[in-house]
């Protein structure tokens, strides 16, 4: 290693030795010296075995972890997971310090809104065309629960106190350099005082368990999304606007970018959700927002304490003033702070009227709750423009302006939540309420063309379905209990608190129609869709969600004959001209594997947007706006990797400053836990989405790429599929070499991990399936069958291997789609270990079995990582991601011991000799692991 390497990485190094040190004096001293050194030597085994693989120390490791008691096991599991959650916090606070390096220097990074504007003012593109496209853009995080999120949120708000005491730690150090004042001793002294409460937050951590002993509910799940707001959204997506108007210096940049929610919706396979946590979502979602503004509201009075005999104020400003009923002598002369005084009181009430909470201060007693967000806009604008009119431009800036852009961003929804159910349970509630009504007996026996046939006409009639006093089952009520539930929420918090509502499962046009219908049955379709008054009107975008591989290739057809109906195209222009449509990463993946899933995705899109185009041609035609919304996962195998990389290798002309994409698991705590990365991951959404829609950087692939494409695609499907669907045992193996039992029983998340109560791969959620591929590091749903597709690919009758090589390389180079597969492939492969992977695989009983399929994985591996070599030319892996490279260095060595500490306590607990002891041990290494990869959720 270079010394400049060495120089770069030098801080890292320190900052994770320092929490090391204090983790290990904690443990010492709370635990005592015994412990402490039985966990070193656990450490130096499992390095020995990383570096060297010993077999004398792999042997050495396993009697020792098998003559630990789970006391002792548990200990330095507790450790090693502590540790892999303080490495992560010193490599977030390194990538902050580099990048800030960087751009002090004037090497600012790629996938930055600075660099994007840069490289449109390059391409002469003006600020003005620039804005333009924002207005008529949507990017939209969407946050959802998964039963993979380990975190609880106690130990996410200690590091994240960790997280800035090492910010802290910078700036001291900093600011000595800088002045040249490492001697004096108010250096050591802030140093000594900042590692005092370094100690008591790893002591709390220690001290703090890190599992839930009770069943996570999702009240639970959305208290914990609610943190990241508090946190990072809040106060980061107004300072991006204002960086971005800074930057087209522009007064105003359209409120493009917006959060959505999918936790109290998503009904899919939860029975824990219904209408009941659609109501508490709104109702938190909506307090956390006024009590932001509450604050920033009570701040902002501090600082306008202008007087009216100095300066002036508008004559709209005053009678803001005069209206508040504020009479306090003191404020007399001080209309801004009256004017505050007054909003926070109506601020007060409208908490009291929508979430039932109480304010912090009161001033004046809460009164006059505001009808909308709009309405306390206007009050704030009304500021503002008294500001800006009488000298007080500066006034705004630091604290107005960002609480104006969140009043837009958020209003007094926060996020917008989707609702979410799979098809065959709408097909449950059509089926009753037309058979009660006496209009067909059995809808769900009628052919699709039958059910269409009917679901039109009833969309043609104005009269509802239900029968007054006929007693519906208890699952039709509950569901439409959630759409009536919808149009009060709409009402009490504004339309965009609720604005799509996404089908699981989509096959076929009646689904979508299934979804019109029971809108219309409370009142969320208005009209009919008949040429007659009143013409229809739609509350909630109908979103297909395509999941399955057949799925994907259906999708634009099922869309085509969805807008062929008479009605349909009308119908969507009136509600808002936008149609969303949802891609499933994750399903897909586990249905046809990695490559084949992103091919059928990429076609998917390409014959969407070419549908639409159709769609929006024509003579008068009002254009329907698509928006594409990527079910991506935390991993590779459920479509996750870098997000900029991914918006920029979309096919052409789908994104059109047009997205949603989701964020789950752990990803959301390694996005956003942390403000300044967060602000950096939602920088990424926006230079991605403003560079695809006005560069274009994507170019329409070649017939030789999509022709290549198809036939790999073809060949690593089939190979993924033998092995995980057609080779006997594969199950059987699947569930005794990984922690997928172990995974279900913990209390990590409010929906089951399978659908249905069985063993079959079809049944199991894609989450599961790929968490427990990565607790066992195989990673397979990340890069499984590729290699055997290109094997097939450069030996395929009649063709030259050199040529197709040749071919392949021209791919990587030209092609974003293809360049950013082999890349994510790369990083999953770097995260593979086999010699870990193979002591999973000692946990299968049946040797025959366990030789069979782990020796198929093992080979394709070898084929893999060979393929990449070849058509990259990197021997390496991560030869072009340094960050992460580093990132693996400094903390697998660490997490191996959970590895081996797992194995061994699943041994024990499968074979019954396990305690409770033991199986808190498991669940514990399960919370270290996923630490410690990150994006393995």
């Amino acid at each position: 290693m270079s010394v400049k390497k060495i120089d770069k990485d030098l801080p890292l190094i320190q900052d994770i030795r320092l929490l090391g040190r204090i983790l290990g004096d904690v443990i010492r001293e709370q635990e005592g010296v015994a412990a402490f050194d039985l966990i070193e030597q656990v450490r130096q085994l499992s390095v020995a075995f990383r570096r060297d693989a010993d077999h004398e120390a792999e042997r050495a490791l396993k009697k020792l972890l098998k003559g630990l008691t789970a006391d002792q096991t548990v200990s330095v599991i507790r450790a090693f997971t502590y540790f892999s959650h303080l490495a992560n916090l010193a490599e977030d606070r390194h990538h902050i310090r580099r990048r800030t390096i960087r751009e002090r220097a004037g090497d600012t990074q790629e996938g930055s809104i600075e660099v994007a504007l840069a490289r449109l003012r390059w391409a002469g593109i003006a600020p003005k065309t620039i804005a333009d496209t924002l207005a008529s853009s949507y990017v939209a995080p969407v946050l959802t629960a998964h039963p993979t999120e380990v975190q609880r949120k106690s130990i996410l708000d200690a590091e994240r106190d960790i997280a800035q005491l090492l910010t802290v730690r910078d700036d001291v150090i900093e600011r000595a350099q800088l002045y040249n004042s490492a001697k004096d001793a108010l250096t050591p002294r802030a140093l000594a005082a900042n590692e005092a409460q370094l100690r008591a937050r790893v002591a709390q951590l220690w001290q703090t368990r890190l599992l839930r002993y009770s069943k996570l509910t999702v009240a639970d799940e959305i208290e914990n999304a609610l943190s990241y707001y508090e946190a990072t959204f809040l106060r980061e997506i107004p300072r991006i606007y204002a960086d971005l108007e800074r930057d087209l210096g522009v007064q105003q940049v359209h409120s493009f970018l917006r959060m959505g929610q999918w936790i109290g919706g998503d009904r899919d396979g939860n029975p824990n959700v219904g209408a009941d946590t659609l109501v508490q979502a709104l109702r938190r979602q909506s307090e956390v927002a006024l009590r932001h503004y509450l604050t920033e509201v009570h701040l902002l009075g501090g600082d306008l304490s202008l007087s009216a005999r100095l300066v002036g104020v508008s004559p709209e400003m005053q009678a803001l003033a005069a209206s508040s009923p504020d009479t306090n002598e003191h404020r007399l002369d001080e209309p801004y702070r009256r004017a505050l005084t007054g909003i926070y009181a109506r601020l007060a009430a409208t908490l009291q009227a929508l979430s039932g909470g109480e304010a912090a201060r009161h001033a004046v007693a809460p009164q006059n709750a505001y009808a909308n967000a709009e309405e306390f806009l206007a009050q704030l604008r009304t500021i503002d423009a008294s500001l800006q009119a009488h000298h007080g431009a500066a006034l705004a800036t630091e604290r107005l302006h960002p609480l104006i852009r969140a009043v837009e961003v958020f209003g007094f929804h926060l996020a917008t939540v989707d609702l979410r159910q799979s098809s065959d349970q709408h097909e449950r509630v059509v089926a009753e309420l037309l058979a009660v009504a006496r209009i067909t007996p059995d809808y769900a026996t009628l052919d699709e063309a039958e059910k269409c046939a009917v679901l039109m006409r009833l969309l043609q009639d104005a009269r509802p379905l239900r029968v007054m006093g006929a007693a519906y089952g208890e699952h039709t009520q509950s569901e439409l209990a959630i759409f009536e539930t919808a149009l009060q929420m709409r009402q009490r918090y504004g339309a965009q608190a609720i604005r799509h509502y996404i089908i699981s499962h989509t096959e076929t046009v009646s689904d979508l129609l299934e979804v019109l219908l029971l809108q219309k049955e409370v009142g969320l379709v208005r009209g009919t869709l008949e040429d007659v008054a009143p013409p229809a009107h739609a509350d909630l975008i109908v979103v297909p969600l395509f999941e399955t591989i057949e799925d994907l290739r259906n999708a634009a057809p099922i869309m085509r004959a969805f807008y062929a109906l008479p009605g349909v195209a009308a119908l969507v222009r009136r509600s808002g001209g936008e149609q969303d449509i949802m891609l499933g990463y994750s399903d897909s993946n586990k249905d046809g594997g990695i490559f084949t899933s992103n091919w059928e995705l990429y076609r998917a899109e390409i014959a969407l947007v070419a549908l639409f185009d159709e769609l929006s041609q024509g003579v008068g035609a009002t254009p329907i706006r698509l928006r594409m919304f990527h079910g991506r996962g935390g991993t590779v195998g459920r479509g996750g990797g870098p997000s900029y990389q991914a918006i920029l290798a979309q096919p052409p002309g789908t994104v059109r400053g047009q997205i949603r994409l989701t964020e789950q698991g752990e990803v959301i705590a390694s996005k956003y836990a942390n403000p300044e990365i967060g602000r950096r991951n939602l920088e990424t959404l926006v230079a991605a989405t403003l560079e695809a829609t006005l560069l274009q950087p994507t170019k329409p692939a070649t017939p030789a790429f999509l022709s290549a494409a198809a036939q790999l695609s073809q060949d690593s499907m089939a190979a993924y599929r033998a092995l995980v669907y057609e080779t006997p045992g594969f199950t059987d193996y699947f569930f005794n070499s990984t922690p997928i039992r172990e995974v279900a029983e913990l209390n990590i998340g409010s929906r089951p991990a399978s659908r249905k109560p069985s063993q079959k791969i079809e049944d199991l959620r894609a989450i599961p399936w790929g968490f427990s591929w990565g607790q066992c590091r195989l990673t397979l749903p990340g890069w499984y069958g590729f290699g055997a597709a290109v094997e097939a690919f450069l030996h395929a009758p009649g063709k030259d291997p050199k040529a197709q090589l040749a071919l392949l390389r021209k791919m990587y180079r030209q092609w974003p789609f293809f360049n950013t597969l082999l890349s994510n492939m790369d990083m999953v492969l770097a995260k593979s270990d086999l010699a870990l992977a193979s002591r999973y695989s000692e946990l299968v009983q049946d040797a025959a079995l366990r030789k069979k399929v782990f020796g198929a994985i093992e080979a394709e591996w070898h084929r893999t990582t060979d393929a990449l070599v070849r058509i990259t030319g990197d021997k390496q892996r991560l030869a072009h991601n340094t960050a992460l490279a580093r990132s693996i260095k400094h903390r697998f060595p660490y997490i191996d011991p959970l590895h081996h500490l797992q194995v061994e306590l699943v041994r024990r607990w499968r074979a019954g000799q396990g305690d409770e002891r033991v199986q808190t041990g498991i669940h514990i290494s399960i919370n270290g692991i996923a630490a410690g990869l990150r994006n393995t959720g």
